[in-house]
């Protein structure tokens, strides 16, 4: 029986591996934890959360509820997981890191097609193979990488910290969620601030020292935009927080009866509620400036930090050049490329790139064409934009309507017309799994 490598077992690699054992084709599955370990990964499970334990919103209206849907349907492994390991997160889908990592690695272990090497890969393998070694590639493999496709981009990306549920003061916060979308009395812990206390918030926040770096201007980091620090954020103006993560809108202090003038959030981080991450408070500050800063925040006064927020590099390759929109490499059939590696940005967006990556490897051994997924579709159009980028400065992209085709139809109603590209997208997926030629 003829065996797939595939290389990484972070989202996208335990994805790809899943659908190649799927189609009954051998799997060599090489991750190179506990040997070593990444500057940003800590546990030797599969599939491990970073920065966010959000998977972002669950309605299908949503891009990002779009693009789960999707993958639901074409047979997802880590959508199972993510749903038996959900935690309350109002209108999202956010999960308990451990308990999905766990899940994962069982079921990947598990698996009878599927053979696990714990070790450092220091070259790239010979084809078919998948490469999903993420924006933290080791060093030895990322040069091989790099060598053979003429270079790599790279940004930077950042984490929130993570406090303890008892360290939190509840009475300066309350539980509530943006519009009433939670499923209880509140899935977030609100921290309400008022204008001054906002306004002394920004001004200790952009007089904060960050932790040296010597490969980036902390200054003028060349970051994505979804993960931006707040430092990075609130420097480009004193309201921009505000109409960020720190947005009050959709919430009422019960205790004033009045909207705040700006809110921090915490979700939770596990089924215990024990743990709870500050929404959109990705830093690279200092660990004591972190303490002293994100204490002036109400409620977090004498918050025990159980993980500090931290900043680390991403390198992606310049997909737009290199890759087709099934992601293999186009200068060497058999190779493809999967996850943050490939220029998509999130969780589920790495994922569903090792899905289709995976598809295809097990199409290529059974002498099938390529299935590029329709361009209506979230992930075909996250695909095509890797693959099909035109503009001069490609970045990271995660999912958004923007990259689907309009409808035939003006729809002015944002909702309205989310809800009619979604349903397209679907309708147009479906017919594709009804093909005899998918299975």
């Amino acid at each position: 029986m003829e065996t797939v490598t595939v290389v990484g077992a972070g989202l996208a690699g335990c994805e790809a591996a899943w659908q190649i054992a799927k189609a009954g084709i051998r799997v060599e599955l090489i991750e190179m934890k506990p040997q070593k370990y990444s500057p940003a990964h800590k546990s030797a499970g599969f599939a491990e959360l970073i920065c966010s334990n959000s998977l972002k919103a669950a309605r299908i209206e949503s891009a990002a509820g779009l693009l789960k849907e999707e993958m639901r349907r074409l047979g997802s492994l880590l959508i199972e997981c993510a749903e038996k390991s959900q935690v309350p997160a109002g209108g999202a889908l956010a999960v308990d890191r451990e308990e999905f990592s766990r899940l994962a690695t069982k079921a990947i272990e598990g698996c009878p097609l599927i053979q696990v090497r714990r070790e450092e890969l220091k070259a790239l393998p010979e084809a078919p193979a998948v490469i999903a070694t993420g924006p933290l590639t080791a060093e030895a493999l990322s040069q091989d990488i790099q060598g053979l496709c003429g270079g790599g981009l790279s940004f930077f990306d950042a984490a929130a910290p993570i406090v303890s549920r008892e360290s939190i003061q509840m009475d300066r916060c309350f539980t509530a969620d943006r519009y009433g979308r939670g499923q209880g009395g509140g899935d977030y812990i609100n921290c309400p601030m008022d204008r001054g206390e906002y306004e002394a918030f920004i001004e200790a926040l952009l007089g904060a020292e960050r932790a040296p770096r010597h490969d980036v201007d902390v200054r003028n980091p060349k970051v994505y935009e979804g993960c931006m620090p707040i430092e990075v954020l609130a420097s480009r103006g004193r309201d921009a927080a505000r109409f960020g993560p720190m947005k009050p809108v959709g919430l009422v202090d019960p205790r004033t009866g009045r909207r705040p003038w700006a809110v921090v959030q915490l979700r939770t981080e596990n089924r215990e509620n024990s743990l709870y991450n500050l929404v959109g408070f990705q830093t690279n500050l200092k660990f004591g400036e972190q303490r002293r800063v994100f204490g002036m925040i109400p409620g977090l006064r004498n918050a025990e930090f159980v993980r500090y927020g931290v900043m680390h590099r991403n390198t992606f390759l310049d997909s737009p050049r290199l890759l087709d929109p099934d992601y293999s490499l186009r200068q060497r059939p058999g190779l493809f490329f999967a996850g943050q590696i490939t220029g998509v940005e999130g969780y589920m967006e790495s994922a569903s790139s090792g899905m289709l990556a995976g598809i295809n490897a097990a199409r290529l051994l059974r002498g099938r064409a390529p299935l590029a997924l329709p361009k209506t579709t979230m992930m075909g159009a996250l695909s095509r934009y890797a693959a099909g980028y035109e503009g001069k400065d490609f970045q990271p992209m995660g999912a958004n309507f923007g990259i689907l085709p309009p409808l035939a139809e003006q729809v002015r109603d944002k909702r309205e017309r989310y809800g009619l590209l979604a349903k397209r997208a679907l309708a147009d997926l479906e017919e594709v799994i009804k093909d005899a030629d998918y299975c």
